[in-house]
């Protein structure tokens, strides 16, 4: 199972643990633990055990990465949508000039 390494490395952060002593919690190996913590890997045994330790929903521990993707996808439509306004500024007032410079001659 994929999880979110950040997810697991900022709750057991916020614990206070080292991660010897996640994975004593979790009956699991210091090697799995980091293996996690680096690649998101996990099997359902183990995300289920991190689910207990950390008293969380299993999709507590994969949620981050949508939320982080969809932050990206929100800030690039935000850019898209300055760009469009800025170039629709820049239509109107071309516009506007050159029918002030037509009423002018």
């Amino acid at each position: 199972m994929q999880l979110n390494p950040n997810t697991i490395k900022m709750l057991r952060q916020k614990h206070n643990w080292t991660q010897q002593l996640l994975a004593d919690a979790c009956d699991v190996s210091l090697r799995t633990i980091q293996r996690v913590e680096k690649e998101g890997a996990a099997s359902k045994e183990t995300t289920m055990s991190l689910c207990s330790v950390f008293e969380v929903r299993q999709g507590e521990l994969i949620k981050l990465d949508n939320a982080e993707t969809a932050v990206k996808a929100d800030h690039k439509k935000v850019q898209k949508l300055y760009l469009i306004i800025i170039l629709s500024s820049l239509i109107s007032f071309g516009l506007g000039m050159s029918s002030v410079l037509l009423f002018v001659k």
